[in-house]
């Protein structure tokens, strides 16, 4: 059985790779180290006047472009 170099592939490639060989347990550890290593944005803290209004802005936003920066 030959190698699978996770780190050649894209995060789509890897993303479709996990769910097509779902019990190749390498594939999920290099799946779930690339979303460690993204940098996550905080939108806000639970203590801020405005947690609601923002929250509610970045749920829309994030509808709005229809991205999402977790892999998934």
């Amino acid at each position: 059985m030959s190698q699978v170099n996770y780190a050649a592939m894209s995060d789509e490639e890897l993303k479709q790779y996990f769910l097509k060989h779902r019990e190749d347990k390498m594939a999920l550890r290099a799946y779930l180290d690339r979303l460690g290593d993204r940098p996550r944005e905080i939108i806000t803290s639970v203590d801020d006047p405005d947690f609601e209004a923002k929250m509610q802005t970045a749920i829309l936003r994030k509808m709005h472009t229809g991205t999402n920066n977790d892999l998934t």
